[in-house]
């Protein structure tokens, strides 16, 4: 049996490191050294969800043309998208993969199709995770970067304000002696709250 080896990684970093392709590359060289011969090997740097991908197409044309199979890893290395999957076993080229070598062309779309509906939940997860934590305030990706600095800011300014109200003698207290007074006196933390030993360390750490 002869086989074309298709890998798909989904960045140049992956491509460069190894990571993911140094896997799938053991996984076909290994299958193939044990069911018949490994005539030609497709590096793809794409992601998953590009359809126009030019090293499949010429996997897929040197397959035809050698009589061979095309050989991948895994399913979801090749396509998540039923749609394209189907596409491609139109062409006439025989589909192997690794993990499921001896799948039909039918329990290869129905993988495909649980594959497909997995990403779908996956990305409606991962969409209300991120609007929760918008409605929290957060703020996310790069940006959050700068909401650090201008915490810090903010922090260091309310310190410093904070001194004329320490306790008279404060340096020589405790961290809870110092909350103590803070609390009697009737003074609260930036949030509304008391304060505590670890909140009165911190605030102390912005004045130092």
């Amino acid at each position: 049996m002869k086989y074309v080896g298709y890998y798909r990684v989904s960045t140049k970093k992956q491509s460069k490191s190894g990571l993911g392709l140094e896997a799938q590359q053991h996984m076909i060289r290994e299958f193939a050294g044990s069911h018949g011969a490994l005539v030609a090997e497709f590096v793809e740097v794409e992601s998953g969800r590009n359809d126009q991908r030019s090293e499949l197409a010429k996997a897929m044309s040197h397959a035809k043309k050698a009589g061979a199979s095309l050989l991948i890893a895994r399913l979801d290395r090749f396509s998540r998208r039923v749609s394209f999957i189907a596409t491609m076993m139109e062409k006439g080229v025989p589909l192997v993969v690794v993990e499921m070598p001896h799948a039909t062309d039918f329990q290869l779309h129905i993988f495909a199709a649980l594959a497909q509906e997995e990403r779908r939940l996956i990305s409606e997860r991962t969409k209300a995770a991120l609007a929760q934590a918008k409605r929290r305030g957060q703020v996310l990706g790069r940006n959050g970067r700068f909401l650090a600095l201008e915490n810090r800011r903010l922090a260091e300014q309310r310190a410093g304000n904070m001194m004329s109200t320490l306790p008279e003698g404060w340096e020589t207290m405790t961290f809870s002696e110092v909350a103590r007074q803070l609390n009697a006196s009737g003074h609260r933390t930036a949030n509304g709250c008391k304060f505590y030993p670890q909140s009165v360390k911190n605030m102390l750490g912005y004045i130092s």
